[in-house]
């Protein structure tokens, strides 16, 4: 009754409805405009957990942590005259650029000076311009020499490699304004390199989310391209007419416009998951057009009047596609359920542009079709072809004499599938889905080869009482625990108040290398007091290292990104190993930065991603037993799209694609997408068999027959459509696409298979006056 209402008023009212939805467009068309790529990386732990919240204190009480950019070289000649001058116009230029904090390098490092009389030190400059003779270039080498501060932090252990740190003010850091920086660092990297034939190396989380972004806005148009037009030669080869491709592609067209409105309405920014719903959204949306058209010439073939066919295409197709749209949008909707701020936008925007889109379909393609000349018989296409009838008929076949063979086969592929399963390697990085022969990844890993990485490491000390940091008691601790976290060979060695004191130590006995120690308890507070009243930059030198009350104290390294499964082994080793110098009862010693939340986001993520295709399960399930009532019907419907999720778990362990966030959303969408084939096969079959008195058998030959072409078409449209995630840059969207297509692919050749062989074992347990849910034709 609601889906003839529905359909008479649509078309009651075309022309309103019509005007409706344009003025609706216009208006997401101007909101989608002012879509954003995002420019940080996401928050993947949800607000609420403990490390994040902590995190966040941390970054309120010492600044924003991933806020340098590092420039690299490697070569014998850093110190010749040229290039060490060179080198220093560079760091000297960029200290100039709005934005730029500071910036740090072997010609822009900074040494300490023993002021007696104003009992400080004095911050200067080791360089203060442009060295007139290699001689003055040299004398600076022996000093930088004599700096055990700077020692593998700007020149590398062999004195082969140096690089050049460059620090983003906190106001831009995750703002556009960064890009403009980073433009200029590498137009003045490049002429460097072009003048002196050095290879020049980028690295840091600020370039790295930056070409993250560029990336997503690139593949944004170019997947939108191909999955158009892809679409449009698929409905081509499946229509062999105009008026059924055209229109189609402007109504899932709507769809992303809509889909990129609601990302603006909801003030989320495009992030390389969000990227991917537009062309999502094309291969998703086109079969809800042709259901409907399909619908439409078969009651027009029966009736031969346009209207009450497209009124009876409404009626009939509406509830079919709804529900199939329903179950779609649960497989993306689930990912709230993660509480993962990123994972909730991407699932949230994705299942109601799921349903915007199903609603522009069902509206539009009659409203549409209303002013186009009444059908003509249509052309053989692909789906009346010998080769679709040939291929039916031999699925009717092997369901009704081999459904030995189809479970045999079934069990014999799940068996194999749980040795693949056995083999899945759980892992993430932080440059995971940058491609292996991308610039940015080759560059993170001369850094790795010669500094030990550039992601950084943070550890927050809390002594839990005032001034508990200069204890020197605890002093000797923080120097032991620096010295634990850099004996691992994932970390860089550390920069904090110990070597603060340690340089401070090495200046107060007149800059000789041999003093680069910790005070003594005698020496302790004549030193702290002269780097408290540090001159030359404006703050204290131990501002950057201790909060105001001298209870918490930061250690920061740089590390490799040595991937989630590697750093959880090393994480857990350290932990007890740091409790062991700082006594849990009395200090609170919390590893944290970006890298670290990464990691444990990545951990979240996977743990909270299972219970979200747990909670896609569960709720097709009710979907289905809406539907079709009975425990057995549930599980016929449920069994042929699980298999193909095992197949593909195998598949990833066979071939090492590992199991991670990008990776394990597989699952839950795949499980909402396969389940409309399913809805389709066994909503047909039931309408039969409550409204015939066919056999069981011929009904399920007979459903097979002509639900077989629409449910091979669908496939073929979300293999390929998925398929061009193929050539995305992305090492997660290429698995996604991949993975995707294979896992649709195998639940289309189940639920023609598994499916039938299923509903033929169970005929003689249905009692036909017994069924029950809605009787829905499709």
């Amino acid at each position: 009754m609601f889906w003839k209402k529905t359909a008479s008023f649509i078309l009651k009212n075309r022309l309103f409805v019509l005007i409706s939805v344009v003025a609706l467009s216009i208006f997401m068309s101007y909101e989608a405009s002012k879509v954003k790529i995002t420019f940080n990386g996401g928050k993947v732990l949800p607000v609420t957990d403990s490390a994040y919240i902590r995190y966040n204190q941390f970054k309120k009480m010492f600044g924003q942590d991933a806020s340098s950019m590092v420039i690299g070289i490697k070569s014998d000649k850093i110190f010749d005259k040229d290039i060490f001058n060179d080198w220093y116009n560079i760091g000297n230029d960029l200290r100039q650029a709005k934005g730029v904090k500071a910036v740090i390098s072997v010609a822009n490092v900074y040494n300490l000076q023993k002021d007696t009389a104003k009992h400080r030190f004095i911050i200067k400059p080791l360089v203060t311009g442009i060295l007139p003779t290699a001689q003055a270039v040299d004398s600076i080498k022996q000093k930088l020499a004599s700096l055990p501060f700077y020692k593998g932090v700007v020149l590398s252990n062999d004195g082969k490699s140096t690089l050049m740190a460059i620090t983003f003010d906190d106001k831009i850091i995750n703002t556009p304004y960064r890009v403009p920086i980073i433009n200029k660092i590498k137009k003045l990297g490049a002429a460097f390199e072009q003048k002196h034939g050095i290879k020049v190396h980028y690295s840091g989380l600020p370039l790295i989310r930056t070409v993250v972004g560029d990336l997503v806005a690139h593949e944004f148009s170019m997947f939108l391209s191909l999955s158009v037009l892809i679409t449009a030669i698929i409905l081509l080869a499946f229509f062999r007419s105009f008026f059924p491709v055209v229109f189609p592609i402007i109504i899932v067209v709507l769809g992303v416009v809509w889909s990129l409105g609601t990302l603006v309405l909801m003030h989320y920014e495009m992030t390389i998951l969000t990227g991917i719903i537009p062309p999502l959204i094309v291969v998703i949306g086109i079969p809800n057009t042709i259901f409907i058209l399909n619908k439409y010439y078969h009651e027009y073939e029966l009736c031969g009047d346009k209207m009450k066919a497209l009124h009876l295409a409404i009626e009939k197709a509406g509830i079919t596609t709804f529900i199939a749209n329903i179950t779609t949008a649960i497989g993306f909707g689930v990912l709230c359920f993660t509480n993962s701020e990123l994972l909730t936008q991407f699932g949230l925007v994705a299942s109601i542009s799921i349903i915007a889109t199903f609603a522009l379909s069902l509206i539009l393609v009659p409203i549409i079709f209303s002013y186009l000349p009444s059908p003509k018989p249509q052309k053989a296409g692909i789906k009346d072809s010998k080769l679709m009838a040939s291929l039916l008929s031999g699925l009717d076949k092997l369901v009704h004499t081999r459904r030995k063979t189809i479970y045999i086969g079934t069990l014999a592929l799940i068996a194999i599938s749980c040795v693949g399963i056995y083999q899945i390697n759980i892992n993430g990085f932080v440059v995971d889905d940058l491609p292996q022969h991308n610039n940015t990844l080759e560059d993170l890993k001369f850094f790795e080869a010669n500094f030990n990485g550039v992601l950084p490491l943070e550890v927050s000390i809390d002594t839990k009482r005032k001034n508990g940091v200069v204890n020197l008691g605890v002093i000797r601790k923080v120097e032991k625990l620096e010295k634990l976290i850099s004996s691992y060979p994932q970390f860089s060695r550390s920069i904090s108040l110990i070597q603060v004191l340690k340089f401070s130590t090495q200046a107060f006995y007149g800059g000789a290398p041999e003093y680069y120690r910790l005070p003594d308890g005698l020496e302790q507070n004549f030193i702290l007091n002269y780097a408290g009243n540090s001159a030359g930059k404006g703050t204290s030198a131990l501002n950057s290292y201790v909060d105001s009350t001298k209870q918490v104290t930061r250690v920061t390294f740089e590390m490799i990104d040595a991937g989630s499964k590697k750093m959880n082994v090393v994480l857990a080793e350290l932990q007890p190993r740091i409790d062991s110098i700082f006594n849990p009862k009395k200090f609170h010693v919390e590893l944290t930065g970006s890298s670290i939340i990464f990691i444990k986001g990545t951990n979240y993520l996977l743990i909270n991603l299972y219970e979200s295709l747990a909670w896609a399960i569960f709720l097709i399930a009710i979907v289905m037993w809406i539907l079709f009532r009975g425990v057995k019907m549930i599980a016929v419907s449920l069994v042929p799209n699980l298999i193909p999720l095992i197949i593909t778990a195998g598949i990833m362990g066979f071939f090492g694609i590992p199991l991670k966030p990008s990776t394990i959303l597989i699952f839950s969408i795949a499980m909402g997408i396969s389940s409309d084939q399913t809805i389709y096969f066994i909503t047909r079959y039931r309408h039969e068999l409550r409204n015939t008195s066919k056999s069981i058998s011929v009904i399920v030959s007979d459903t097979i027959r002509e639900t077989g072409v629409s449910m091979i078409f669908i496939a073929t449209v979300l293999f390929l459509g998925f398929g061009v995630f193929v050539v995305s840059k992305f090492g997660g969207t290429q698995a996604l696409g991949i993975l995707l297509s294979i896992t649709l692919l195998v639940a289309m050749i189940s639920n023609l298979t598994l499916l039938p062989a299923f509903l033929l074992t169970l005929e003689k347990g249905i009692d036909r006056n017994k069924l029950r849910g809605p009787d829905i034709e499709e």
